[in-house]
């Protein structure tokens, strides 16, 4: 029996009556699929996630986490951790990618900052997994690995492994002197929601106890929607002053904060560099190479504004000369 009759059965459970109809609603990078259920005149979300590759526990765990703090996300309804299903609350078909415009970019960002601060604000230790140095150097080895030998066909010689690892050791000696909040770890456009109340936030079970800074960088250095630089400084402003007065710890001086903010921002945009890459050439997902210029552009331009990351794009600027060189693209 394949996961769709086996969805299909569990649904037959939820709703004995019948009359309900099943329509794929989105998948993730992971294994993990969504189905839209319209039953008894109210729409439910599926997820659909193979036990073999996925645990539903930890987003049952951060769901109820997120819920007590006052953030919207989904109802969970019904499971079945033995067979991989969840019957949760559905939060609407407009992510914020979609509807976000030069209009109304400042009130969503509005909305979706005073949800991470109450997420934030909820914050204790040992609730969530740490966001420690294995974790965050681990994510950045995906740059190499990947990125670099899979994606550009590369292959780093001993200096150039030398001042990766050594760039590397310096972006998370910066992370992990940051104070430690509930971290949701993809708080992009993708995974908000416009609702009411707004936004719903969604894909949050990979959430951990880590930096700050770094979900507003998964906010304002998004993969999939880029602002000018001013108005990313503007929102990273009220952000500021908005968790100053909830009582969160964030560093006392701007400056120091916002470039607390840029170095989170480069760990992220190297990690994602080597997801993208491992998406496409392992899972064979396409979609995202079309994003990963705006994420290299982001991790240049951050390289560009601090001389301890000219190191790495240096040796960036190497491997794409190299590319050019011997004629390879992608």
């Amino acid at each position: 029996m394949n996961r769709i009759e086996r969805m299909h059965g569990w649904l037959h459970q939820q709703f004995p009556d019948g009359g309900w109809t099943v329509e794929p609603a989105s998948a993730d990078a992971s294994f993990r699929r969504y189905f839209r259920v319209a039953a008894n005149g109210n729409s439910h979300i599926v997820m659909d996630a193979p036990p073999q590759q996925e645990d539903c526990r930890p987003f049952i765990h951060v769901a109820r986490l997120f819920e007590a703090a006052g953030v919207h996300v989904p109802g969970i309804l019904a499971q079945d951790l033995q067979q991989g299903f969840l019957l949760l609350s559905d939060l609407g078909r407009t992510t914020y990618l979609e509807l976000l415009d030069e209009d109304n970019a400042d009130a969503l960002y509005r909305d979706a900052i005073d949800a991470l601060v109450k997420i934030q604000l909820a914050s204790r230790p040992d609730s969530l997994p740490p966001y420690d140095e294995a974790l965050l150097q681990r994510e950045m080895n995906l740059l190499p690995e990947w990125y670099v030998g899979k994606h550009m066909r590369a292959t780093l010689n001993d200096s150039q492994r030398e001042t990766m690892q050594r760039t590397f050791a310096l972006i998370a000696l910066n992370n992990l002197s940051q104070p430690r909040v509930f971290v949701h770890r993809d708080y992009h456009s993708r995974n908000l929601m416009a609702s009411s109340p707004n936004p719903g936030v969604l894909d949050f079970q990979d959430a951990v106890y880590g930096p700050i800074t770094y979900d507003l960088a998964s906010l304002f250095r998004d993969a999939y929607i880029t602002w000018d630089e001013e108005r990313v400084l503007d929102w990273c402003i009220r952000y500021w002053e908005r968790a100053r007065k909830a009582g969160l710890p964030v560093n006392a001086d701007f400056y120091e904060f916002y470039r607390d903010f840029e170095w989170m921002g480069v760990q992220r945009h190297i990690k994602v560099l080597g997801i993208f890459a491992r998406l496409y050439h392992r899972d064979g997902k396409d979609g995202y190479l079309k994003d990963m210029p705006l994420v290299m552009s982001y991790l240049r331009k951050a390289c560009e504004r601090y001389i301890a990351l000219t190191p790495l794009l240096r040796l960036l600027d190497e491997l794409e000369n190299k590319q050019a060189a011997t004629g390879y693209s992608f």
